[in-house]
């Protein structure tokens, strides 16, 4: 399933986004979902980056996952980024970021957690639907990439 609108919100989609630094970054998107899940700024980025501590969630190709679980949440819910210029994420293959999907989980939603990273994961190493995301003009644009489900030739 590639269609991502049940843990993407059109308002949860930014281009352009200045960042120098990946704290910058955590701060960034931290903001843009405290918005949408009506959680708490500082208490995303701690949980942004005590996960972070644990390995990069840069997975190479420019494109990084930060995920973390918090309390309270109902569902799975993602913000997406793209940066106006890449930013040291300290990805496995040592490339600068400029896509970041961030990931917030139920704190008990241990499989659901899993199978939604593992979702986003596959789609961002598809090297054309990059591409795409890339070369996207405006948010709208982003969040149509996201939710457009794919329709293959069944004949």
């Amino acid at each position: 399933m590639t269609d991502f609108s049940d843990m993407l919100r059109p308002d949860a989609v930014q281009t352009g986004v200045v960042a120098a630094t990946k704290k910058a970054v955590f701060q960034h998107i931290a903001t843009m979902a405290a918005e949408t899940v009506d959680a708490d700024v500082k208490t995303i980025n701690e949980r942004l980056t005590a996960r972070e501590k644990l390995g990069s969630t840069g997975f190479g190709g420019g494109v990084a996952i930060p995920h973390a679980k918090l309390d309270g949440l109902a569902q799975v819910t993602g913000v997406f980024v793209r940066l106006a210029q890449p930013v040291d994420f300290q990805a496995v293959d040592d490339l600068p970021v400029d896509l970041v999907f961030m990931l917030l989980s139920p704190t008990d939603a241990g499989a659901v957690h899993l199978k939604a990273l593992a979702r986003v994961s596959r789609r961002l190493r598809d090297k054309a639907f990059l591409e795409k995301l890339r070369g996207a003009a405006s948010p709208d644009a982003l969040y149509a990439l996201f939710t457009a489900d794919e329709v293959r030739d069944a004949a």
